[in-house]
């Protein structure tokens, strides 16, 4: 009886951290940014690192730039990433929330003294 229900005990977790993995952040997401009326393409790739996360978005600029400060709780992703555009620095920071294939949310940057907005919308895609 005890070896059924360690079994069954086992096998219920196992489904459990499966379908935690499955909503979980990891993997690559067509992404799809609204910027003042313009809608700007990107895919963010988000891999798990030992207990950490790591990641790289593409843009519009087809670079490849990496993540910082990737963090997902409670069904959240959050990072920034440094950009330069014409000559300028600035940070992106993101906070979405993932829900099994999707992610929905906000990016906000800081230009010339003022703080702008962005609705992000990706899907992940399938392997």
């Amino acid at each position: 009886m005890k070896v059924l229900l360690t079994a069954a005990l086992v096998l219920g977790l196992a489904g459990t951290v499966t379908a935690e993995d499955k909503a979980g952040p990891v993997g690559t997401w067509k992404c799809e940014t609204d910027i003042m009326g313009q809608k700007r393409e990107s895919t963010v790739t988000i891999k798990k690192d030992g207990d950490k996360l790591t990641g790289t978005v593409i843009g519009q600029d087809k670079k490849e730039v990496k993540l910082d400060n990737v963090k997902f709780k409670d069904g959240e992703l959050t990072f920034s990433v440094d950009r330069e555009r014409e000559g300028t620095k600035f940070t992106i920071k993101y906070k979405l929330k993932v829900e099994k294939d999707t992610v929905k949310g906000k990016a906000e940057a800081e230009f010339g003294g003022e703080t702008r907005s962005f609705d992000v919308e990706g899907k992940r895609e399938k392997k």
